[in-house]
């Protein structure tokens, strides 16, 4: 039967009990981790966030009622105990930090007694996910995910903190918001007021700030909560946070700047020194030298461009590529050269998932020779002249793409990153920052058959390309920033468009009439005939951030009560049905496919 704990204070954490102690009473309240009756003692390990301290019961200290209660404990019950903290008798347990003292109980209470747990409530579960999230209240007591959420407070309290010194007013933006379908599916929300219409959760707070710079603000931030209707993966919710930010009177250099001392401060957290300033690549470099405009640079195996080198050369592939207006590129797997055909032909299925035709490969081996797929069809001179530009030696491994360059930068992009996992390249110890500046404004997209933002449509484009915004769309380069962490992005932003003139040339290029722009951003456009200050603004994925933090795979281990794959919860049941009362309210018929 539980009892109260009516005339108790704690008066620490578990894990807060040091050696300075010893001999001091103290009440500590947590869950026992486990119980060892060795006959006349009994050792119990208390947990709470903080960490474990070892109690020893003795019916001469904790009295015969109070041995009979420890006797009783088992994984999971709420106790609190007071008593002596003493130096261990037994042997030091180097593994805890309180591994030194223990503490010797003179009164126990079980607060609340539990049911065999359907799992260990242990560090580096090996329990599968799917059980673990229908289970998530207790998988939340495991010190690691502690780890993380305590990390992830800290990160947001410290943003918070350094923020605000730096003059940034925190400002909330609504939830209920109109949908602006313009990027990823909105997450609807029925209006029952307004029969027939709907409100849209905010894929971000981004046209709300920008008016707050109209209104005068000069210097917004906020730890929003985002949605976006998206297929999930390892570092995507439907709902996840924002660190977010806006700022008047500013360059890109501005922002940057205080981004990168956010950073530096962020990561002091962990022990972590960021050197500033961090470096710049602009996305074509990016590009051409690592295939992605999120490059993970912890490791090298950079892209070569050998076009000029094979043109004319006698394989087809190669040649055929270049004609129609493509390039060849390959990257050099160093010390790889005697890769069995049979991992090089998986190589060339992982290549083929991303667009590629095929992979040419060419093993150097010891003594000079080659080994590869293609070198029958190009002469001596030829193939010594790619070798020769991929810097090959012998015991390399070169692979090589030859397709429109957005394929082979697809291709050997993930191959890179691919060959870096099986190099075992990926030291989550490292931390590499990057900044890819001068996107490209806008992106054609076939399906739609028009140019799209590849950021918003709100982004400045870069004052000497404005003159190809009508006549060469695809050349223009805006005045974006991203934040790159080992080959995540962690967050971006834009200088932002202020003047009229370019945002209707914009909205134009985007393929939107002046009614219809003014149909979804008309509030936006009606305050920027009022005097707009020029501004700038980042957002970070708080999720991403604290995760790369804490060397996880996943955002999950970083969100307290996250979604699957599917976009629901495994704890709560959601989505689900609603009351027929419900949807008549909000006039909602739902219709489905009977066969």
């Amino acid at each position: 039967m539980a009892e109260s704990m009516r005339g108790l204070k704690r008066t620490c954490r578990c894990a807060e009990l040091t050696t300075e102690m010893v001999h001091q009473t103290v009440t500590v309240m947590g869950w026992v981790q486990k119980s060892r009756n060795k006959g006349g003692i009994v050792f119990v390990d208390l947990r709470d966030r903080s960490g474990i301290i070892q109690l020893i019961f003795e019916e001469s200290t904790a009295g015969a009622e109070g041995f009979e209660k420890a006797t009783r404990l088992r994984s999971e019950f709420v106790v609190a105990a007071t008593g002596t903290v003493e130096r261990r008798s037994g042997a030091v347990n180097e593994n805890l930090k309180t591994g030194e003292i223990e503490v010797i109980v003179k009164d126990i209470r079980i607060l609340s007694e539990s049911e065999t747990p359907p799992f260990p409530i242990e560090e580096n579960s090996k329990t599968k996910d799917d059980l673990r999230l229908k289970y998530r209240y207790l998988d939340l007591r495991r010190p690691d995910l502690q780890r993380n959420l305590i990390l992830r407070s800290q990160v947001a309290t410290l943003t918070r903190q350094f923020l605000s010194e730096e003059g940034f007013l925190e400002i909330e933006t609504p939830i209920l918001n109109k949908s602006t379908p313009e990027g990823a599916r909105d997450y609807l929300v029925p209006s029952r007021v307004h029969p027939g219409s709907f409100y849209a959760l905010p894929q971000s707070p981004q046209l709300f700030k920008q008016l707050l710079m109209c209104s005068g603000y000069d210097r917004y931030f906020q730890i929003a909560k985002c949605f976006r209707d998206e297929d999930l993966r390892a570092d995507r919710q439907p709902e996840f946070t924002q660190i977010d930010m806006e700022l008047s009177f500013v360059d890109e250099d501005d922002v940057i700047d205080v981004n990168e001392r956010l950073l530096q401060k962020i990561f002091q957290l962990i022990g972590v020194d960021v050197t500033l300033p961090i470096p710049r690549l602009t996305w074509q470099e990016a590009m051409d030298r690592f295939g992605s405009d999120k490059p993970d640079t912890r490791f090298g195996m950079e892209l070569t461009d050998v076009t000029e080198v094979v043109r004319g050369c006698g394989f087809g592939v190669f040649t055929g590529a270049i004609e129609q207006g493509g390039s060849v590129r390959g990257i050099n797997a160093k010390g790889q050269g005697a890769m069995p055909r049979k991992k090089i032909d998986k190589l060339v299925d992982f290549a083929k998932d991303f667009g590629a035709k095929g992979l040419a490969y060419l093993s150097i081996l010891e003594d000079g020779s080659y080994k590869s797929s293609f070198t029958k069809f190009m002469t001596e001179e030829e193939c010594a002249g790619l070798v020769e530009a991929m810097d090959g030696k012998p015991g390399d491994l070169l692979l090589f793409a030859a397709d429109k360059n957005k394929v082979v930068w697809d291709v050997l992009g993930n191959l890179r990153l691919e060959m870096a996992r099986q190099l075992d390249l990926l030291d989550k110890n490292q931390y590499h920052f990057l900044w890819i500046t001068e996107f490209p404004l806008l992106e054609y997209n076939e399906e739609m058959g028009r140019y799209q933002a590849m950021h918003h449509p709100f982004t400045m484009p870069m004052e000497e390309d404005l003159e190809y915004l009508e006549s060469d769309p695809g050349r223009v380069r805006a005045k974006a920033y991203d934040i790159v962490l080992n080959g995540t992005e962690i967050g971006g932003g834009s200088i932002r468009i202020h003047q009229n003139d370019i945002q209707e040339r914009m909205f134009e290029a985007l393929g939107f009439t002046k009614e219809a722009a003014y149909e979804q951003f008309g509030f936006l456009l009606n305050a920027f005939k009022y005097g707009v200050p020029p501004h700038a603004g980042l957002a970070y994925g708080l999720d991403r951030l604290v995760m790369l933090m804490a060397k996880e795979d996943s955002i999950r281990e970083v969100i307290a009560f996250p979604k699957v794959k599917d976009a629901s919860c495994l704890m709560t049941d959601a989505p689900n049905v609603v009351d027929d009362a419900q949807l008549e309210e909000l006039g909602i018929k739902v219709e489905t496919d009977e066969k």
